[in-house]
């Protein structure tokens, strides 16, 4: 077995929490209130808010707010439906902005 890469752990940056795995980092090209954001395929420590409908940047989705389950900070949302087959690649994903993050290896 050959050594891998360390990923880092993604913390709340408010109450140092741990939140996501760098494992399970899909992508860091997301947009959210405050500035980039990073989507993840899971995320832990969290609190998932009521279903919404909102529009965002790439269309029309059914979204849950996501907030840190210590500090109660909102950190981003989850995808929960969407309403175009290209963008089904998103339910059930975790966006979480980078300005509410910190990471540790």
């Amino acid at each position: 077995m050959g050594e891998g890469k360390t990923l880092p752990t993604y913390f709340c940056r408010n109450c140092e929490i741990p939140l996501a795995l760098g494992e399970d980092l899909l992508s860091k090209k997301f947009v959210g209130g405050s500035g980039p954001a990073f989507m993840f395929s899971h995320a832990m420590n969290v609190v998932i808010g009521p279903k919404i409908k909102r529009k965002l940047i790439t269309g029309s989705y059914v979204v849950a707010d996501v907030m840190c389950g210590k500090c109660g900070e909102t950190l981003g949302w989850k995808y929960v439906e969407t309403f175009h087959l290209k963008q089904r690649y998103k339910e059930g994903m975790f966006v979480i902005e980078k300005l509410k993050l910190t990471k540790k290896l």
